[in-house]
């Protein structure tokens, strides 16, 4: 089945589908008396009242009419149950005070994390998270919208905020380190800009501590994985004139009070507001709102990057508009009048006379030529009025554009939003203007939206595709749509009009010419006895009666040239910036019709419904339980009014009697055709006719098959599921094989590269060695050569040995090798060394030595002590002892030594200094062998 809301999956699922019959009309029953019995069906539901508070879903009350549903809302508030779902739309009623962990990010993560949202207790976070899975899920229309409706006082902005804090948990980027730097977060930026918007276009009300006087849509923008990236602001209708004047018992906008009880001493001298001081346009002062909190809003506009200089450029504005409040005209002189008007300039930052001139004096151009006119005492107090507000709208625009460039994203950076709507609440009060009728009107936009997008949509798609259905009446507002915003003739082109005329408005006139272009239309009448020229609107909510006495002045919204002049001129930069770039504004339009504010507003709503048709709705009705804002007190009178305002009970009728499941054929096939094997489609377009003649038989069946269980959806996303997680097993099992083998590759080569490596060292390491052996077997040679030359100079020459008269030795002396000594005169010590010989105190001897057998004789001599064979003499070893003498030194006396073969090749030992030898040149030999 083809669908205008695009296969929107509906929050509350009920036992059964199709078609059911014999239920009441709404204009088949008279709104009963609450007061009478209950009989038939209505009082067998309602015998057992312990149960009501169960009915979590209203589409499972039977029957459905305003008492049942009423009694399960009260029951449920009784037992502080605040949330039920009716239909497609979940209601919501204020409890007026704060319900401990209702909204903690225990709760939120808990609805985050279920399977199936829908079967846990209703909750605002239901319809979040079911917009927030059609983001995910690619449902067309993949961009959503949360309408949040009611009247003022309902909880719409609490709404709205708790809905932002849900995306700012859930739509968090994981993989973000939360540190003490969070102030770049996006998270944190977007949620900050609540307090900002707050402080500056909210005020308590006589219905509501914390009303918006404005409206807003906050897009919420997300990437590619579903994550917060960025928003952005819209702003509808500031209600500029709470500036200048407040209404009885009502308070000016949160952000005055809140420098007057937050403010330092410093703070206060800079704003020249010394304490005790009386302000006029500060009605209320001593009433404390929880919303007084002047610290938050530092915070926040020092986290969205308002430097200090800035913040107090913004609140000197802000502490001149007071002081202009305190400024009156009169003709007398009064010695306080000009003390408060220059402590407006001095805030502002313009000259004293200028400013008193710019709101005495009117300039009027006769062709080329400028006439001053002096203004009368109640042009002089419109004139300020009109400053003060036009300087605190442009101040407005500006933090909110401000706001936008902070926290808005790159176009290429997100894909698609999230859109959160909170605007004013439907008002009536006991004097209705301009601002009441705009906001109003807003409010019939988004109930015909509501009507024309499920109440009427739905039953008329049941219709064309040939369904048995009963058609449910409802209460449709396009004709008072026709009467305010009508193409031809209505209220705002007839308003336009009289404020086109270049001259002085005449409320009698124009409740005449009203009278006589919109006589027929049923939404609108007069009351011809009373006084005060009105007119009375008939909306889907009540009857308001509209003032007309200042609402034509209201629409021009003229500001003097001379001001926006004078205001271009100031030394306060942000100033001089909002008016310079205003004056650029007005250039860049010149030459266009004067665009007045029911025209601008009627085209701002315009361009906000036509984002909300492109979207996928999700619709919360906050009812408000009283008017007292009393906490937990229910009024049935009242809140049986908002349910048949708001078309509860003819919702909760379709969607009890209608399908609660309506997907477009093609997006059936594209999303759950995966089930049968059949997801590859080509496009889009061709889907449908190439596969639905072989889907047919199978879809007959499927469907046949799908109509025995209770929820079809649920089977369908089920094995949807089943099937995507096999996929991505199978996915995630080629992933992990492909990056296993991966690894494999890359151990094996930094094996082999670290193997390379290691021989390349090694082989480097071996040939560092080989050449240090070179080195020092080279030089080993040498120093070994180089002593060898040594000890071959020690020795003495043949030449020296063949010049001596050596006598013969005896044969037997040769051959035991003996020594052989002459008679001396005097005992002489010889000692004997295997490695060589040492002769001291010897006059003149001759020693003669064989060399035959000398190594084995010396070593036998070297372990005796033998004497002489005289007594004389005796040989004793002196390894120990003595060194060795060189045998060219001459001693004292004269010393021959002869042998056969040099004993120095076998020296080995060094020589003792203390050797008792004197007169020889001692050596020292090391080991040659």
């Amino acid at each position: 089945m083809s669908s205008a809301d695009g296969g929107r999956v509906r929050p509350g699922f009920r036992h059964g589908g199709g078609t059911v019959k014999g239920f009441v009309h709404k204009d088949q029953f008279p709104r009963p008396n609450l007061n009478d019995s209950l009989e038939g069906e209505i009082q067998a539901f309602l015998t057992d009242e312990d149960q009501l508070h169960t009915y979590d879903d209203l589409t499972k009350v039977n029957p459905v009419t305003p008492t049942t549903v009423l009694k399960c809302l009260q029951a449920r508030y009784n037992a502080r149950v605040f949330y039920t779902h009716a239909g497609c739309t979940l209601v919501a009623l204020n409890p007026f005070q704060p319900i401990p962990d209702l909204y903690s990010v225990d709760v939120m993560k808990e609805y985050h994390c279920a399977p199936q949202p829908q079967e846990l207790k209703p909750h605002i976070f239901i319809v979040a998270e079911e917009a927030y899975r059609n983001v995910q899920g690619q449902l067309e229309p993949v961009n959503q919208s949360l309408v949040v409706s009611g009247e003022s006082g309902a909880g719409k902005t609490w709404t709205s905020r708790c809905l932002m804090k849900y995306y700012a948990t859930v739509a968090a980027s994981s993989s973000v380190v939360k540190s003490q730097d969070i102030v770049g977060r996006i998270e944190r930026r977007v949620l900050d800009s609540n307090p900002i918007m707050e402080a500056f276009g909210n005020a308590c009300t006589l219905r509501n501590n914390n009303s918006s006087r404005f409206g807003k849509y906050i897009q919420l923008q997300l990437d590619r994985s579903q994550l917060l990236v960025g928003a952005s602001v819209q702003t509808y209708l500031l209600e500029k004139t709470r500036v200048a004047c407040q209404p009885a018992n009502e308070r000016n906008f949160h952000i005055y009070y809140q420098m007057i009880k937050g403010a330092t001493d410093e703070q206060r001298k800079d704003w020249k507001m010394p304490c005790g001081q009386h302000f006029v346009w500060l009605p209320n002062a001593e009433k404390t709102v929880e919303e007084d909190c002047f610290h938050e809003t530092v915070e926040a506009m020092v986290h969205l990057g308002i430097n200090a200089e800035r913040q107090r450029e913004i609140f000197r504005i802000l502490a001149g508009i007071l002081q202009l409040g305190n400024v009156n005209f009169s003709p007398s002189t009064d010695e306080s009048q000009p003390y408060f008007l220059q402590r407006a300039a001095e805030l502002f930052s313009i000259p004293t006379e200028e400013l008193q001139l710019a709101l005495r004096v009117r300039t009027l151009k006769a062709g080329k030529q400028s006439v001053l006119k002096p203004c009368s005492q109640t042009e002089c107090s419109m004139r300020r009025d009109c400053l003060a507000k036009v300087i605190y709208a442009q101040l407005f625009e500006w933090l909110v554009a401000f706001i936008n460039n902070s926290i808005c994203a790159d176009k290429s950076m997100w894909c698609n939003f999230i859109g959160i709507l909170d605007v004013y609440g439907f008002e009536c009060f006991q004097l209705n203007n301009l601002e009441q009728l705009c906001i109003n009107y807003a409010n019939e936009k988004l109930q015909q939206h509501f009507v024309a997008h499920y109440l009427r949509a739905q039953q008329e798609e049941y219709v064309s595709e040939g369904l048995q259905w009963s058609f449910v009446k409802y209460q449709d507002n396009q004709s008072c749509l026709d009467l305010i915003e009508g193409s031809t003739v209505s209220v705002f082109s007839l308003l336009n009009e009289e404020s086109r005329l270049n001259r002085a408005s005449d409320c009698k006139m124009f409740r005449v010419r009203l009278e006589k272009e919109l006589c027929d239309n049923v939404n609108i009448s007069w009351d011809k006895f009373s006084k005060v020229p009105h007119f009375t609107v008939a909306h889907y909510a009540g009857k308001v009666n509209y003032q007309i006495q200042g609402m034509v002045e209201k629409n021009k919204d003229p500001v003097p040239p001379e001001l926006n002049s004078l205001l271009q001129k100031s030394d306060n930069s942000l100033l001089h910036q909002i008016f310079t770039d205003k004056e650029t504004d007005n250039m860049t339009s010149k030459g266009l019709s004067k665009v007045t504010v029911v025209s601008k507003f009627k085209n701002s709503l315009e361009s906000l419904m036509k984002i909300l048709h492109t979207t996928t709705p999700h619709y919360t009705r906050c009812i408000k339980p009283n008017h007292d804002c009393k906490p937990l007190t229910f009024k049935k009178e009242e809140v049986i009014m908002q349910l048949e305002a708001c078309g509860i009970v003819e919702t909760i009728h379709i969607s009890a009697a209608g399908f609660p499941i309506r997907i477009p054929f093609t997006s059936f096939l594209q999303r759950y055709g995966l089930i049968a094997k059949y997801s590859n489609f080509q496009s889009e377009s061709d889907c449908a006719s190439k596969y639905t003649l072989s889907l047919c038989p199978f879809m007959d069946k499927f469907v046949l098959t799908l109509l025995a269980f209770v929820s079809q959806l649920d089977l369908l996303e089920d094995q949807r599921n089943k099937i995507l997680s096999q996929c991505a097993f199978v996915i995630q099992c080629c992933w992990l094989r492909y990056q296993r083998r991966r690894r494999q590759a890359r151990r094996k080569s930094a094996t082999l590269i670290q193997a390379a490596v290691r021989s390349w060292l090694v082989r480097k390491q071996v040939q560092r060695w080989n050449r240090a052996a070179t080195v020092i077997q080279d030089t080993w040679r040498k120093w070994k050569a180089l002593l060898k030359s040594l000890a071959e100079a020690e020795l003495d020459d043949a030449k020296d040995l063949e010049e001596e008269n050596v006598p013969e030795l005896n044969p037997v002396i040769r051959e035991r090798g003996s020594v052989q000594l002459s008679t001396l005169q005097e005992p002489v010590t010889v000692r004997g060394w295997p490695m060589g010989l040492a002769l001291a105190s010897a006059p003149s001897i001759t020693v003669s030595l064989t060399a035959t057998g000398f190594q084995k004789m010396m070593s036998v001599m070297a372990s005796l002590n033998l004497p002489s064979r005289r007594g004389e003499y005796k040989v004793e070893p002196n390894q120990y002892t003595q060194g060795l003498a060189s045998i060219r030194a001459q001693p004292k006396g004269s010393v021959k030594l002869h042998y056969q073969r040099s004993p120095l090749l076998y020296a080995d030992r060094q020589p003792d200094l203390k050797s008792e030898v004197t007169g020889f040149n001692e050596i020292l030999l090391e080991k040659t062998l």
